[in-house]
């Protein structure tokens, strides 16, 4: 099956295809359809399997149709939620992308920049509006931004979104939507409490799932390293040496883990950055840029990216410490091993992680390959 195959705008199409995507994703294929067709959507799938085109597209194609019914008026019509401002800049990009020639206005919104820009760009006139739950809170309380006309609600990576805090902020914002709307909700994961969130905010959805959590990307090699924990930067400095290691994408636990292990490679040699919750917006977006253009070959992240990075052609995801989430490992080698490419992902696992590993083997339903010979066992 090809995008014409799913009723889509020659326009988009043709935007898809110069972006080299001719055949849709199991998510798309699936989704794409029943959105076209005014119906709600739950959707579970994890990150990495084209969730962003299977909204944005078919909510282009019809705020196009209506606004052209309303004779062009501009007012904000979609309103699409995401819990960390780099996966709210991520879905801006697509939809900028996939949208090009369209005609639709959408602007992002999220908090940690001055509001002055985002407020400006609503008072000019806005079809789409994606928007980090806190900031977008702010400027409805100060009447820079109405909810009143809003047709259509996506809640992206909702589970994340519930991890984070934010579930008292979401039902603030949707109580404020029409009742009347076409609601996409999708989440990576379906605990119950998923479910309940899901009941009040859509009707009569259809449900569609792909790739679920526990089946880690196919396409990505993993591996892990028993090391000590006093050991693991040192081996971190050894596996970043070799040059065939384009792109790596590392994972700490905590904001201070990552700021030491930058620190450490950058003394020895290897320039990285950290990109995670206190450092400024300027500075995780410039992070976020150069690893993108390759002007930055190591970034060192917390969770909060787990979900929100999407770089083409990563070559290595590099777990320097497990989560203590299993889900979390997923979502992690995840960035890696996308659109068709392989990956490589990598793991230290000192003694005090070791319950980690189990639980991620358990999920994934298997074992991880063992690197048994390296100079700092």
């Amino acid at each position: 099956m090809n995008f014409e195959n799913l009723n889509l705008n020659p326009i988009l199409v043709q935007a898809l295809a110069g972006k080299g995507y001719v055949k849709p994703t199991p998510i798309q294929e699936k989704s794409i359809p029943h959105i076209l067709e005014g119906k709600d959507i739950f959707g579970c799938a994890q990150t990495g399997t084209g969730k962003t085109a299977a909204f944005s597209l078919p909510i282009l194609q019809l705020l196009k149709a209506r606004k052209a019914a309303l004779g062009g008026q501009t007012t904000v019509k979609a309103l699409i939620l995401a819990p960390t401002r780099e996966l709210a800049i991520q879905i801006s990009e697509s939809i900028e992308a996939y949208g090009a020639n369209f005609g639709m206005r959408h602007t992002t919104i999220f908090g940690g920049v001055s509001q002055g820009n985002q407020v400006n760009s609503v008072r000019r006139g806005v079809d789409i509006v994606v928007a980090t739950p806190g900031r977008l809170l702010d400027l409805m309380q100060q009447g820079h931004i109405k909810l009143n006309n809003i047709e259509f609600f996506v809640l992206d990576e909702a589970d994340r979104m519930l991890d984070m805090g934010f579930i008292h902020d979401i039902k603030r914002i949707v109580a404020k939507l029409p009742v009347k709307r076409q609601t996409l909700f999708f989440s990576a994961t379906v605990p119950e409490s998923i479910k309940k969130l899901a009941a009040s905010m859509l009707k009569n959805p259809v449900s569609v799932s792909v790739t679920p959590v526990s089946s880690s990307a196919e396409l990505v090699k993993q591996s892990v390293f028993y090391v000590e924990k006093e050991k693991k930067r040192g081996l971190l400095k050894h596996i970043l040496s070799k040059p065939d290691i384009e792109s790596a994408l590392v994972f700490t636990r905590t904001k201070h883990g990552a700021d030491k292990v930058v620190r450490e490679l950058n003394k020895n040699g290897i320039k990285a950055e950290a990109i995670h919750g206190n450092k400024s917006q300027n500075a995780r977006v410039r992070a976020l840029n150069g690893f993108k253009d390759r002007t930055l070959r190591v970034l060192v992240a917390t969770d909060i990216a787990a979900r929100g990075i999407d770089v083409d052609k990563l070559s290595h995801v590099i777990n320097f410490e497990l989560p203590e989430v299993a889900e979390t490992y997923v979502h992690r080698i995840g960035r890696t091993g996308r659109a068709g490419a392989s990956g490589i992902a990598l793991s230290f696992c000192s003694k005090d992680e070791m319950p980690y590993l189990q639980s991620i083997s358990k999920l994934i339903k298997k074992k991880i390959d063992v690197v048994a010979e390296h100079p700092f066992k």
